[in-house]
């Protein structure tokens, strides 16, 4: 079930690859872990997590890749949840005007009250309503999809290699590419209204997929998105909005392991790596959502595919 979550994953990689930590154990002491987790390594795990989750680079990965090269071993899964909720924060801090009009619509739904009675239709909802509406179905279906091919790639985990990770890196340089490509051409077609429940399955897919590390959860479900006839800004939002009850499930699910965690790791380094995460978390969704609308998602495959080559060369 962690796989849902998205690009949640820090595992051990069974993999013999050199280590920068090896070579400057002297020079960078504080950036070696050995079991306890120091307040430097919090906050800066916490800003790679705030930069990577929403930017499409795939975040899962380069917390694998800084796992191996300095030497942090098993990071805490817990941790690694903690940092999503802070990620999860910003997301609803930066959509909270979409999804209050989201809640608000389902609850109508659940109690089945008219907006405007014999005014917008038989439902008497306003095409608002109707929109967000639609928008609450498309979410559900994509969290059911999510699922199922989550919890099917998460088996897949223990066996993948770091330097198959960093094959991935290019594989999600290659869908930026072709889904900055695609939304080209449709420049001349009218921007969506919403995302069907069609569209949703894509989408879900896609982030089912994006629980692979070295795939970018964000950069595959917009892509996901672009490529099913999204607009541009309908298929950043609802990239996002659609991991919300991922998260939050996993963060559920891993509560129990908060006793084990806060003795191995600390109350102070875990509300430091949230704070960072959170921050710069919030100014990185901030960064994106204008190169989204600008279709520019092909501009992070400049950077994916000479990391993605580089760690194919340094890890052995």
């Amino acid at each position: 079930m962690h796989a849902m979550y998205g690009e949640t994953k820090t595992r051990a990689f069974s993999v013999s690859s050199p280590c920068i930590v090896d070579i400057a154990h002297d020079i960078f002491p504080l950036f070696c872990y050995d079991g306890f987790m120091t307040i430097l390594q919090s906050f800066l795990l916490g800003a790679l997590q705030g930069v990577t989750e929403f930017l499409p680079v795939s975040s899962s990965g380069h917390l694998a890749v800084a796992q191996h090269l300095f030497s942090l071993g098993d990071v805490p899964l817990l941790f690694d949840v903690f940092l999503h909720l802070a990620t999860l924060a910003a997301v609803v801090l930066y959509f909270r005007r979409s999804i209050l009009k989201l809640f608000c619509a389902l609850g109508r739904m659940i109690a089945r009250r008219p907006v405007v009675p014999g005014i917008s239709g038989e439902s008497g909802l306003t095409k608002n309503d109707e929109a967000s509406r639609k928008t609450v179905t498309a979410v559900i279906v994509a969290t059911l999809v999510t699922g199922i091919i989550g919890i099917a790639a998460e088996k897949m985990l223990p066996s993948l290699s770091i330097r198959f990770v960093c094959a991935l890196f290019i594989v999600t340089a290659l869908i930026l590419l072709f889904s900055q490509y695609a939304s080209k051409k449709k420049e001349g077609v009218k921007e969506s209204t919403g995302v069907s429940w069609k569209q949703a399955l894509i989408v879900g897919a896609a982030q089912g997929i994006g629980t692979l590390p070295g795939i970018s959860r964000s950069g595959s479900t917009i892509a996901g998105g672009l490529l099913s006839g999204v607009g541009r800004a309908d298929a950043g939002e609802f990239s996002f909005i659609v991991s919300i009850p991922a998260i939050l499930g996993a963060f559920i699910l891993e509560l129990k392991d908060f006793d084990t965690m806060s003795e191995s790791i600390g109350v102070l380094p875990i509300v430091v790596g949230c704070a960072a995460s959170f921050v710069v978390g919030y100014a990185s969704l901030s960064i994106l959502m204008k190169i989204i609308k600008k279709g520019k998602l092909g501009w992070f495959a400049c950077y994916l595919i000479p990391l993605g080559i580089a760690g194919l060369l340094f890890f052995k």
